[in-house]
């Protein structure tokens, strides 16, 4: 939803419905945040469609920011939070449970670094060859050890969990990202908001079959649920 302000607002429509249908099918409040997060991608790609309404206009410099930062903050600071957190609130394996902490704690040393660097170095978005580039002077030397952790931290726990079909969204997103990186590098943070605003379809799709298995289970334990 990068490629264009009409693109960024239509997929941010689009994904923010995706999303609102996706907190329908919750059966149990521990979902919530694992339903919440195709409306996180859809407000991320509104917010980048403002940026690049904005974005040729210095006037509208005070827009740029906000925009630029709010598309900032959701990628790298609540990003590395969500998945780890989302997944441990539905996880019911005790070992499990225990790896996920340990993720959680690692993506909220992370956020806690990025909203350092947010607060303290420049950051100057610029319309590049049909995408936005987020050009920032964040210390080099911990760009790679940040991203790693970033993989880590979003990937990792997909496949840690025991939820149904976390493990198909985990592939995608790791396979989302090497797309990016190898024919996007320089737009990465941009470009791969876009490929992972695809994963909000998968995530309905995981918890629709999750509330039929409940409402299946249900039904059995209890042969007058569909009557009630």
């Amino acid at each position: 939803m990068c490629f264009s302000p009409e693109a960024s607002f239509a997929g941010g429509v689009i994904i923010s419905t995706i999303g609102i249908a996706t907190i329908k099918k919750v059966h149990k409040s521990s979902q919530l945040v694992f339903a919440s997060i195709p409306l996180f991608f859809g407000i991320q790609q509104i917010a980048e469609g403002f940026l690049w309404l904005s974005l040729p206009y210095s006037e509208y410099e005070t827009i740029q920011k906000i925009s630029a930062y709010t598309f900032l903050v959701m990628a790298q600071v609540l990003w590395p939070l969500i998945i780890p957190i989302s997944l441990l609130l539905m996880e019911e394996n005790k070992t499990r449970k225990k790896g996920l902490k340990i993720l959680m704690t690692a993506g909220l040393s992370l956020s806690i670094y990025y909203i350092y660097c947010l607060l303290v170095f420049d950051v100057n978005p610029q319309i590049m060859d049909y995408h936005i580039k987020y050009k920032t002077n964040f210390p080099r030397s911990l760009r790679i050890p940040a991203f790693i952790v970033y993989l880590t931290v979003t990937i990792t726990p997909l496949f840690l969990s025991t939820v149904k079909k976390t493990h198909l969204l985990g592939s995608l997103m790791f396979l989302s990202c090497i797309v990016s990186v190898l024919f996007f590098t320089q737009y990465l943070t941009s470009v791969w908001c876009f490929f992972a605003a695809i994963i909000s379809g998968v995530i309905y799709w995981i918890l629709r079959d999750t509330k039929k298995d409940f409402i299946k289970n249900s039904a059995q334990t209890d042969p007058f649920i569909n009557r009630r």
